[in-house]
């Protein structure tokens, strides 16, 4: 894994579709570039990025506890899409498609909020939340992609791999 240096800010008038899958083909076509500049073999490259959205507002990483109390205020008891977006960029160019899944929240109290900040797994997720953890207790309901709220829609990934020739299959011998 080799992560992408780029400016992961919104763009005016970008839309949280537009916005997640330029994040995920911006990152692969960084590596893509980066290791063709180091001389590497231009092999596939995967780029992804996952983020929440409700109300039309992007929820992005909180950068603190206010800002996970600010976040799952706004998300709880009420549904908001989670998009996960992947790209792949090969020697025929880059690809990409995108995931939406709907996520109900139950109601989440600011203590609760404040006992789950504290556990450390808010930091660093779209949306203050990882579905694949303790965050999996706020969720009521989702209507989607599993793996595309964890952060890589894994049918989505496969489609591009096999459209690209690359086998997902490696049975053993």
């Amino acid at each position: 894994m080799q992560p992408a240096d780029l400016d992961e800010a919104e763009r005016l008038g970008e839309s949280p579709d537009q916005y997640v899958e330029r994040l995920a083909r911006s990152k692969a076509e960084w590596v893509w570039q980066s290791r063709r500049q180091a001389g590497l073999e231009p092999l596939p490259v995967l780029g992804a990025d996952t983020t929440v959205t409700v109300d039309g507002l992007v929820l992005g990483k909180p950068a603190d506890e206010a800002e996970l109390l600010a976040t799952f205020a706004r998300l709880s008891g009420r549904e908001h899409d989670v998009l996960s977006a992947v790209a792949l960029v090969s020697k025929a160019g880059t690809d990409s498609r995108l995931s939406r899944t709907r996520v109900q929240f139950r109601v989440v109290t600011a203590e609760e909020a404040r006992t789950y900040w504290a556990t450390g797994e808010p930091r660093d997720k779209a949306g203050g939340y990882a579905i694949q953890g303790y965050g999996a207790v706020f969720i009521e309901h989702i209507a989607g992609s599993y793996s595309g709220v964890m952060g890589l829609p894994l049918a989505e990934t496969a489609e591009l791999l096999i459209a690209a020739g690359v086998s997902v299959w490696h049975p053993e011998a």
